[in-house]
């Protein structure tokens, strides 16, 4: 055989082989392609995530953040408008149910038991960019990512919740950074486990809680963990040795009077120090010192000693959110119309739950109520037809005030009690109690999340026969 058939023989085996290891690979791109799926469900979500990155990034509606307002607006949406009609943008790959955050802090509830994969919880009839947003642009219906991708849409719903801001007090992130230190927070999933650390540690001494003069996530929260920290120390057999304060930046315990008279006689007979329009300015950690302002008073100061601190950070719309200053307002949360949801301005853009300027108490139960009202008028505008569905700002708080007692506080926009149950809900009860540990969490996984919870409206009006009987 010639050299040169030689060569071309050589050729023609390595190109045989080359074939015969890709071919198995071919083969499985086109089951891939067949099926749309991997094994696992994770790694599946993963797939259909970087599919929407090769995707042109164009939908009917582009959903932003993948919280309990989000991720249940985007099943309802995905439902009704059909698979691959609604992107959800969210980089997180947990989903935290937040309100048991709270338990937690109090050794009633692990983390692992407070979430679940993203990719398992979203709606599947969505795409998911796990992305984050950067830039909105709602004069051209664009919204760009961190990835550089830009997502046109026909409706935008912001539902990005709120930024926890600790830095915003000096020396707080530094505190909370000390291993087994004497700071804590019930607020992110960072640093709650610190807070029942603290609890155990604390031998005597000065407790001292606060509440930030921001809007936060659940204005009930920072007073739940005073009432479970002082139920601890007596639990414990330690209470006669520390002393409790609470310092809020608010002017009163509690928003909505009805319940504030019935939390203050709770304050007063286990004997909580209660010091309104007090706003922790900083923390000395090296001196554990917190340091104070007279909201009231600006320019005075207190300094207070503690033995365990529970901070609670301000807290804001996110940053990429506040400098697009069409959507917003002074405040930095999208200006959205209190009974509609509706954008003051763009038409096309809603919001849901913390990050809309509507003046209701930010809980996951708001954003449940608000959902069923922005799922139908966001319909409406895509129909062509104007919009009905008003939101009456419905809040709920269930108030921990020990292991085994809650308070089920229930109201609109005017403070007025809005309450569920044919009993009087601004006493403390072990009935609530076991509703909010073991059976708002059944509730928020399984109804609200895949969008079939809208509130406790219908039980209120089924109820309301027997109220009207007492």
């Amino acid at each position: 055989m010639s050299p040169k058939r030689r060569r071309r023989c050589r050729v023609r085996s390595a190109m045989i082989k080359s074939y015969s290891r890709l071919a198995p690979a071919l083969r499985h791109s086109k089951l891939l392609g067949q099926r749309g799926t991997l094994s696992g469900r994770f790694l599946a979500r993963s797939i259909s995530s970087s599919q929407v990155q090769r995707d042109k990034h164009d939908c009917k509606v582009l959903v932003v953040g993948g919280g309990c307002g989000g991720c249940a607006l985007a099943a309802k949406l995905s439902t009704r408008l059909g698979k691959d009609k609604v992107i959800v943008l969210e980089p997180e790959e947990r989903h935290y149910y937040q309100p048991m955050f709270t338990l937690i802090g109090g050794g009633m509830k692990r983390l692992e038991q407070s979430y679940k994969q993203m990719a398992d919880v979203l709606p599947k009839k969505a795409k998911w960019l796990k992305e984050k947003a950067v830039e909105f642009d709602p004069d051209n219906n664009t919204v760009r990512t961190s990835g550089g991708n830009t997502v046109q849409y026909d409706m935008l719903l912001i539902a990005t919740g709120l930024q926890l801001n600790y830095n915003k007090v000096p020396g707080l992130q530094a505190a909370l950074a000390v291993p087994n230190g004497k700071v804590c927070s019930i607020y992110s999933p960072k640093y709650v486990d610190r807070v029942f650390n603290c609890l155990r540690n604390i031998k005597e001494g000065n407790a001292i809680f606060s509440y930030p003069a921001s809007s936060i996530k659940c204005a009930g929260a920072p007073q739940k963990i005073v009432y479970i920290a002082e139920h601890y120390f007596r639990r414990t057999g330690k209470r006669d040795k520390i002393d409790i304060t609470y310092n809020t930046a608010l002017p009163v315990l509690f928003g909505v009077k009805h319940y504030a008279d019935a939390l203050w006689p709770i304050m007063n007979k286990r004997n909580i120090t209660v010091n309104t329009c007090r706003n922790l300015i900083e923390v000395k950690h090296e001196q554990d010192i917190a340091v104070f302002e007279a909201i009231n008073k600006p320019g005075k100061y207190f300094e207070e000693k503690y033995s365990m601190l529970h901070a609670v950070p301000p807290q804001s719309a996110p940053d990429e959110l506040t400098r697009c200053k069409q959507l917003v307002d002074e405040a930095g949360y999208v200006d959205v119309d209190k009974f509609t949801l509706q954008h003051t301005k763009y038409k096309n853009v809603f919001a849901i739950g913390d990050s809309a300027n509507t003046p209701n108490s930010k809980t996951a139960a708001a954003a449940a109520a608000q959902s069923p009202v922005v799922f139908h008028n966001m319909i409406a505008v895509l129909e062509g037809k104007p919009v009905r569905e008003v939101y009456d700002g419905y809040a709920s708080c269930p108030l921990v005030t020990g292991y085994h007692t809650c308070m089920l506080a229930e109201f609109d926009y005017s403070l007025t009690p809005l309450e569920t149950f044919p009993v009087a809900q601004n006493k403390e009860r072990y009935s609530m109690f076991i509703m909010k540990k073991d059976l708002m969490p059944i509730l928020y996984w399984k109804l609200m999340l895949p969008g079939y919870w809208n509130g406790p409206a219908l039980m209120r009006k089924i109820f309301s026969v027997f109220k009207s009987k007492q």
